[in-house]
């Protein structure tokens, strides 16, 4: 299927998201986020794709925000539709059952921040930049930035930023913990693939066990999400993977995991 907004590709077990409105440094509108979520419904019905990658088109910008040209005449109501959409999308993200990795190429601005802290975590290029520069609108952030923004760097960093409107380095976010590792632009996404391959090659069942336990379980005290670990880590016992595993390190050789959810 043919896009107008994003670039749906395969790359083997790996699926990558690219946001396709480089005039507009991919900024989102409605349409991007209806596109993106007919490709999640593609995404979830293949067994195959075991890694999703989400990136900007262009060296420019991952995602510079939403478009400012659209929000710009919504009434109250709509607003409220608009944000409720944006938020229904990041949830999608988190709770897709393979790992979702940003790879950020340039500006990541608003609901460009607020994508890349819906994804299980950020790899980006020396180059990007982060920011909620919501504030400078009169606005605040509204698909989940004062949410998920807090609990990844504290509520002190975050009100910081979104207070502030201003924009940090990848460095700088990597120091707060916003981003996991940073690289040259050149480097950036074939250290990214690097990672979903390597990602891609272990047991799907184990995979999402480990993304379920700990974006359940941050919400939990600890006694509660140590229980939940418990009953996930059984329920991978009687998993093909986790039989193919073990008889794969008694003989001594790689495992050959099939992938399957059960």
């Amino acid at each position: 299927m043919n896009y107008e907004n994003i670039i749906f590709e395969r790359q083997e077990s790996v699926a990558v998201i690219k946001f396709n409105r480089p005039e507009a440094l991919n900024a989102i509108t409605p349409d991007v986020l209806r596109e993106v979520n007919t490709v999640l419904d593609d995404i979830e019905g293949d067994p195959s794709l075991r890694v999703l990658i989400l990136t900007g088109e262009g060296e420019k910008s991952f995602v510079a925000g939403a478009d400012i040209g659209y929000m710009s005449n919504l009434s109250p109501l709509e607003a409220r539709r608009w944000a409720r959409d944006g938020h229904e999308l990041m949830f999608r993200f988190e709770k897709l059952p393979i790992p979702v990795i940003a790879c950020v190429n340039g500006f990541a601005l608003g609901g460009g921040t607020e994508i890349a802290l819906a994804c299980d975590f950020v790899y980006a290029s020396e180059n990007a930049k982060f920011g909620q520069p919501e504030i400078n609108l009169g606005v605040i952030p509204g698909f989940g930035g004062t949410q998920r923004l807090a609990r990844i760097v504290g509520k002190s960093m975050a009100k910081e930023l979104c207070m502030t409107g201003v924009m940090i380095s990848a460095k700088e976010a990597q120091s707060i913990g916003l981003v996991n590792k940073v690289f040259p632009p050149e480097k950036l996404w074939e250290e990214t693939m690097k990672t979903a391959n390597l990602i891609a090659s272990k047991g799907k069942v184990s995979l999402r066990a480990v993304k379920e336990c700990i974006d359940r379980g941050s919400d939990m005290d600890l006694h509660k999400g140590c229980f939940m670990e418990i009953d996930a880590f059984s329920l991978c016992m009687v998993s093909p993977d986790a039989k193919e595993g073990m008889r794969a390190f008694l003989e001594k050789r790689k495992p050959e995991f099939k992938g399957e959810l059960i």
